[in-house]
């Protein structure tokens, strides 16, 4: 979508707005650092780990299974199934990233969080015109704050005996649920929604597959079952 106003100015309008989900965002970096020594990470490694995965529910739920014992290779299973719902947000952002250079391209995808792509694509829908420089601005300070946070959370956590009775995880189901509530267009988004849930809580509790797989499983449904939606819809629209 086109912007009416310059680059810089779009930039830091997007860096401005995204203040509220950045000061979220340290809630759960802050649980990462805390949670990330356990695993016998350092603050080299915490720092290296959040400025080149910058994966906020992947790194968590990565920790979480190296602290219960789990090897390495089922943690980067558990984090890579979260992250494959970026692939679906940065399939959104065609308009963004259309004729733009690779560098800048890479950038925007690499920015993309939960936090700076439903800030950009709620605006949008509001028939504000915003685009690729609100996005990345966005993405900036949520980037700024999940580094801090992270780090913080490692120094902090010499001091903490036991991190883990803090419950600070909760923080990125509970800053989700803002997230979905704030893309939450009416009833005709609730089918995709559900089908992905029952999905997983069938795969989970029922067939007993293992929860990384089950979540693949639950995003690949309602993306599929949301794409059907909108391909039947095209029709009328037009």
């Amino acid at each position: 979508m086109p912007s009416q106003m310059s680059d810089k100015s779009e930039f830091f309008m997007g860096a401005r707005e995204s203040v509220p989900l950045a000061l979220s965002v340290t809630v759960y970096g802050m649980a990462f650092g805390l949670l990330a020594p356990q695993a016998g990470f350092g603050h080299g490694d915490v720092g290296v780990m959040s400025a080149l995965v910058y994966g906020g529910s992947a790194q968590i739920v990565a920790v979480e299974r190296l602290i219960s014992g789990s090897v390495a290779m089922a943690a980067v299973i558990a984090g890579v199934a979260l992250n494959l719902r970026l692939m679906l947000m940065t399939a959104t952002l065609q308009d963004e990233l259309r004729g733009r250079p690779r560098w800048q391209i890479a950038l925007g995808v690499q920015s993309t969080t939960d936090a700076n792509w439903a800030l950009t694509k709620g605006a949008q829908a509001s028939g504000r015109a915003v685009g690729y420089w609100y996005h990345l601005g966005g993405g900036g300070a949520v980037y700024v704050a999940w580094m801090i946070s992270t780090l913080g959370g490692s120094v902090l956590a010499q001091l903490v005996p036991a991190p883990e009775r803090l419950g600070l995880d909760f923080a990125l189901t509970a800053a989700s649920i803002g997230l979905l509530r704030g893309l939450w267009k009416g009833a005709g988004d609730m089918a995709p929604w559900l089908v992905s849930g029952a999905v997983v809580v069938i795969g989970m509790s029922v067939l007993g597959v293992d929860p990384s797989l089950a979540m693949i499983a639950g995003g690949i449904g309602g993306a599929a079952l949301a794409g059907v939606r909108g391909l039947q819809q095209e029709p009328q629209n037009g």
